[in-house]
């Protein structure tokens, strides 16, 4: 049930981030996301990471700390980007 739970907070969270669009779009399959505490940074990255549990919790961090308006126009996620970089290259 907290599954489900983590996947419907994805998908609001994606929703919000992708309706307004980021100024160029994110290939298909794959979300655009910022990433930093100060300076944010664009990665792209596959869809697929929304249903691992350590980059949901990545998202619900970012729940806490922006809602769903993100200014950026994409996803952001508030951690350092070496912690994200770190992350990420585990999932793949």
């Amino acid at each position: 049930m907290a599954l489900i739970r983590s996947l419907l907070g994805a998908k609001k969270i994606l929703g919000a981030a992708t309706s307004k669009r980021a100024t160029s779009a994110a290939p298909k399959g794959f979300l655009a996301v910022y990433v930093g505490e100060s300076q944010k940074k664009r990665y792209v990255v596959p869809i697929s990471y929304l249903s691992q549990p350590s980059f949901q919790a990545l998202l619900s961090k970012s729940e806490e700390e922006f809602g769903f308006d993100h200014p950026m126009g994409g996803l952001t996620i508030p951690c350092p980007e070496h912690t994200f970089v770190n992350l990420t290259s585990q999932l793949q």
